[in-house]
């Protein structure tokens, strides 16, 4: 069985047991988290799809940790302008693990 889910401006296709690099969610470590926005459930006698989101579907998962990813540098460049600057970026995530699909 599987799920298609939405968060954090994103969509993924998740199953039981799955670990995931999400958007930042405001809670702790080795908290539980249910995810309401369940966009399609795959299950082996076909695929329910909602409209936006299926009805009384929900995907639990459990935070395993809140990080930053590695650092991104972003160079701007302006030729013969003497105009340059280097800047870095890392962005923040959450880790989870699906524990269970309930549709």
């Amino acid at each position: 069985m599987y799920a298609i889910i939405e968060t954090g401006g994103k969509q993924y296709k998740v199953e039981a047991g799955d670990t995931l690099y999400i958007e930042k969610l405001d809670v702790e470590a080795d908290s539980e988290i249910t995810f309401d926005k369940c966009l399609a459930i795959g299950s082996d006698d076909g695929i329910t799809v909602g409209a936006p989101y299926v009805a009384g579907a929900t995907v639990a998962a459990k935070a395993i940790k809140n990080g930053k990813a590695k650092k991104v540098t972003v160079m701007t460049y302006k030729p013969k302008k003497n105009e340059k600057r280097k800047l870095g970026h890392r962005q923040p995530y959450t880790k989870v693990e699906i524990t269970a699909i309930n549709a």
